[in-house]
């Protein structure tokens, strides 16, 4: 009996990896130039499509930190990244001592200064080094869109400039010139060989933990057309950590027909408010996800006035939750926008725990807080409400 449970956990071993999968240690030494002695670094998972805690954290002295941790048997891509002026640099992390050098930058004015990392060298994983290769393709798009971008800015900047005189005319005859189609023509091959690259790139890699890292890493959300890319990988490969993300990503369990997710969010005193606060009295409330940035999310906001005032006495609410990083930008943006419903800033969680992998996104929940519909247009809202 002895001998056949040796054999056994053998084959375990052999066939699972279940004691390779151990967590194993790793060590980051940096040496940055540049950053000033304080400055906190944080160590972020990378490519997951969602607002990341740090799982480590260091402070430079005289340019120089240390990060410690563990890791699995796979890989990980992290971000390394500099607490309060933002900037950073990725890094595949494997278990081994792991060198850095760089030089940071600071660029920008104001609220938005940044740190720009350059010259960035990373030994002693095996991994980055193949990371940077099979993402090489990506750099080679970024060549090419720069290349247009710098190819076209004449007629950019002319049309530009008739929209701030608020010339329409002039505006729209730019728009039907030569100079303009040569831009939609490069915007277009841009984007199919962007398509055909990004494809070959998970193609190349899909019978590993790679191809979904990949995905996630390339692609900044998924829509329906990629759940063929998604099932093109192998079973290993979507049993891998990336793998099990990126099909929760691809493949979403919703939230219709039950309790909608939790919220953590702030009003503009700091106030947290409860869902059933703001629920409470509403046969139906809408849940808009937007940002200040996001071109589409204000673009929708006079045709939300509109629904509001239709059906605000009807029992029909809106709540606004701003994804904004910058507590300022989305204040910035409130006093524009003037929105008669209650509007909070996500104070990091809710975004996450609701799935939203772009913007706008918008639920409609019944007076108990359950999800009606969800990750839909405002038509579809509007359309339910005048039938009940």
């Amino acid at each position: 009996m002895k001998l056949k449970s040796i054999l056994l956990l053998i084959l375990l071993i052999v066939f699972t990896g279940t004691l390779s999968a151990a967590p194993a240690p790793f060590t980051i030494t940096g040496t940055i130039k540049g950053l000033p002695d304080g400055t906190q670094i944080n160590l972020v998972p990378g490519a997951t499509h969602a607002d990341e805690k740090p799982v480590a954290k260091a402070t430079v002295n005289k340019g120089k930190f240390v990060i410690k941790g563990t890791i699995g048997a796979e890989p990980r891509l992290f971000y390394l990244r500099t607490a309060g002026i933002p900037g950073g640099t990725s890094i595949m992390v494997q278990s081994a001592k792991i060198t850095l050098t760089a030089t940071a930058q600071l660029s920008g004015n104001g609220e938005s200064k940044y740190y720009d990392f350059t010259n960035v060298v990373i030994k002693g994983s095996n991994a980055h080094v193949l990371y940077l290769k099979k993402v090489m393709p990506k750099a080679e798009l970024n060549t090419l869109y720069l290349a247009n971008e710098e190819a076209n800015k004449a007629v950019v900047a002319k049309r530009n400039e008739a929209y701030a005189n608020k010339d329409t005319v002039l505006a729209n005859s730019i728009m039907q010139s030569a100079p303009w189609k040569k831009l939609e023509a490069d915007d277009k091959e841009f984007f199919r060989l962007a398509d055909e690259k990004m494809y070959k790139i998970i193609s190349d890699n899909k019978d590993t933990f790679w191809g979904p890292l990949l995905a996630l890493d390339l692609f900044s959300y998924f829509t329906p057309e990629n759940k063929s890319m998604y099932a093109s990988l192998s079973p290993q490969a979507k049993n891998s950590y990336y793998g099990k993300i990126m099909g929760e990503l691809i493949n979403p369990k919703g939230f219709k027909g039950t309790p909608a997710p939790a919220i953590d969010l702030k009003d503009e005193t700091g106030v947290s408010p409860q869902l059933a606060v703001l629920t409470k009295g509403h046969k139906y409330v809408l849940v808009d996800f937007w940002a200040s940035w996001c071109v589409p999310c204000r673009k929708s906001i006079p045709n939300l006035k509109k629904a509001y005032e239709e059906f605000k006495d009807k029992g029909f609410q809106i709540v606004s939750i701003s994804i904004d990083k910058k507590e300022g930008d989305w204040l910035k943006a409130q006093g524009e926008e003037k929105l008669p419903w209650p509007s909070f800033l996500d104070k990091g969680a809710t975004a996450n725990a609701w799935k939203i992998q772009a913007i706008p996104a918008m639920f409609l929940l019944d007076e108990n807080g359950n999800v009606v519909l969800e990750n839909m247009g405002l038509e579809e809202v509007i359309t339910k409400l005048k039938a009940i």
